[in-house]
Formats: structure tokens, C-alpha cells, sequence
């Protein structure tokens, strides 16, 4: 029987990459959009799946149009990756990242129980929820801390999954992600504000990039390898949490020495930290600790953070390059 299934947030990168995945394995693909421009579909075009996704309109903020997705798609799987996924922006508009991040899961997780209950549900956690860290690497034991509304809101949705599973029976997993980054990424995120930076820069478009913090260490990997990590939790005999990560720091500052140089520049030149940028409460350093997915799903990072962001800088030297041609 060909499995089916409907990825929410599916015009993001993950959603992209996801959508890739699951084409290649013989899914019939459905997407949640809400009522937007074609234009969102660009990441979709860019790996050559846009034709393969049924587009639902709806939102996850509106559980009449989830159960009429659900009813639609009949999915088996369903991912759960929309969401107002920009840390920096929960804090001018927190309601709105609580009533997505928050409430949207809730609602989908009802419009899956009440329709198809025997769906297998994924949900897209974040690292952010570990916050004000204590201990080296976080795991799944790690307790929780978020630093920011955006990192409570995916915390209350983290919980509302586990909450789900347990009282339901919902094969209902989450995915605790760190970041993870592509070509596709946002300009909104540090890594691809950097590297589009370095393109700019580079063709003479521009002479300096701001950033705030940049001795904030993250743990970075590609989206592309992330989004093979969901899939496998959802082929489990049964539902569990994971930490999905390299265990692999780096600075912003070294992140920008590695983009810049990759183009033959000094980002010392260039870069000019921005007492502005700075959040309000900020996470110093945030490392995961995969061991279970790997014990458990047999899953390992195969991209290197200095392969990514060359790539990305590939990637937004090609799309600059066009606009000066155009």
C-alpha cells in the first residue's frame, strides 16, 4: 500500500527537504499551505518536487480546515513543521508565536486523534527549549530552560505531544532538532544572512554585514540529513523523543571566518558587531548529544559544518551572481 503523507509547513526548508525524501521513497505527498503567493513555493521548485505535493489550503491556528487536511490527505503520516520558527522575531510577537508553536499543535494532534488515530504524528521540537543550559551536551534527559517565547512555545508544543502519546496512545513522536541549516534557509537565520552576506560582498553589492552576539556557539548541521532522522521515527514499532544533532560547536565568529574565507575574504573587514542585535536573553552555547538516535534509529549527521556552509555560500554566490546579470 502506498503510504501517504501530509507535511504541515511544507514550503520551509524542512518541509522541502522532507518532501524530497519522502518522493523518492513512493509517497503520495500532501502539504499544508496557508493562502499565500505561489512564490512560497520556491524551495519545492528548487529540488524539482513542487509537482509531486497536493497542496491543502489551511492553518494551524483554524482546526476546521486540519480536520478537513486530515480528511483530505488520509494520510498515514503526518509531519508537523510549521510553525513561527524565527527565535528573534517570538520576542515582537510572542501571541502569534504562542498560538502557533502552542495551540497550532494542539490542534493538529486532535484533528489526527479524531480523524485517523492511527496515524503516526511527528513533531518538530527544538533545541532552544534546553536554553539556559547547565551540562555539556543536552540529551533527552536534559532538563528543559527556553531562553525565549519562542522557546517556550515549542516546549508547551513538545509537551503536548508527549501529553498525546501518553493519554491517547498516539504514535506521536518528537524531534529534537538543532539547528540545522541548507542552502534554503531564511535570510531571517544567522547562517544564511552570513552567507548571502559574503556573496554580496563579494560582487561588489554591499560592504559590511551587523550581527549581534557572535561568540554564541550553536550546533550546526544540514537540514538534508535532519529530515532523514523524522522519517526513521516514524517507521518505529513505537513512539518515542530524540535529539537530533552533530555534538559538533561553532562560534558565529568562526562560522563567518569560514564563509568569508571560502570567498577569498577576511570577515574581520567586514563584519561589525551590533550592540542592537543583541537579544533580550540570549543562549550562550547549545550542544546535543545523539547517542539514542543513533543506538535506536541507526541515525548519524553525514555533512560537516565547513561542507554546509561552503555549499551555502556556492548556493548564494549563484543567486546573486543572477541578480546582477538580470
Amino acid at each position: 500500500m502506498t503510504k501517504r503523507a501530509l507535511i504541515t509547513g511544507i514550503t520551509g526548508q524542512d518541509g522541502a527537504y522532507l518532501a524530497q525524501l519522502l518522493h523518492g521513497k513512493g509517497y503520495e505527498l500532501f502539504g499544508l499551505v496557508a493562502r499565500r503567493g505561489t512564490e512560497s513555493l520556491w524551495r519545492l521548485r528548487e529540488l524539482g518536487v513542487e509537482q509531486a505535493v497536493s497542496l491543502i489550503q489551511g492553518d494551524l491556528t483554524d482546526l476546521s480546515s486540519l480536520f478537513r487536511a486530515v480528511e483530505t490527505a488520509q494520510p498515514t503520516e503526518v509531519y508537523n513543521l510549521g510553525a513561527q520558527s524565527f527565535v528573534g522575531a517570538s520576542w515582537a510577537q510572542p501571541a502569534v508565536t504562542a498560538q502557533v508553536n502552542s495551540i497550532g499543535v494542539v490542534n493538529i494532534l486532535e484533528a489526527v486523534r479524531r480523524s485517523r488515530p492511527e496515524t503516526r504524528f511527528y513533531q518538530a521540537s527544538s533545541s532552544e527549549m534546553f536554553g539556559l543550559v547547565r551540562n555539556d551536551a543536552q540529551d533527552e534527559s536534559t532538563p528543559f530552560y527556553p531562553r525565549s517565547p519562542y522557546g517556550v512555545s515549542k516546549l508547551a508544543g513538545h509537551w503536548f505531544t508527549v501529553n498525546y502519546r501518553e493519554s491517547y496512545g498516539m504514535h506521536a513522536s518528537s524531534g529534537i532538532l538543532f539547528n540545522h541549516e541548507s542552502p534554503l534557509r531564511g535570510l531571517e537565520f544567522v547562517t544564511r544572512k552570513v552567507t548571502d552576506a559574503v556573496a554580496r560582498i563579494k560582487l561588489g553589492k554591499q560592504s559590511e554585514l551587523r550581527l549581534g552576539n557572535i561568540d554564541a556557539q550553536r550546533d550546526w548541521g544540514f537540514a538534508g540529513d535532519y529530515v532523514e532522522a523524522m522519517w526513521l521515527m516514524l517507521q518505529q514499532d513505537k513512539p518515542d523523543d530524540y535529539v537530533i544533532a552533530t555534538g559538533t560547536t561553532t562560534t558565529v565568529r568562526e562560522m563567518c571566518r569560514i564563509a568569508f574565507s571560502h570567498a577569498g575574504l577576511n570577515y574581520e573587514n567586514h563584519v561589525i558587531v551590533d550592540p542592537k542585535l543583541f537579544r533580550p536573553a540570549d543562549v550562550d552555547m547549545l550542544r546535543g548529544n545523539a547517542a539514542k538516535a543513533q543506538r535506536v534509529l541507526g541515525w548519524r549527521p553525514k555533512t560537516e559544518v565547513t561542507t554546509l556552509l561552503r555549499a551555502m555560500v556556492d548556493a548564494d554566490m549563484r543567486r546573486v551572481g543572477r541578480e546582477r546579470a538580470a
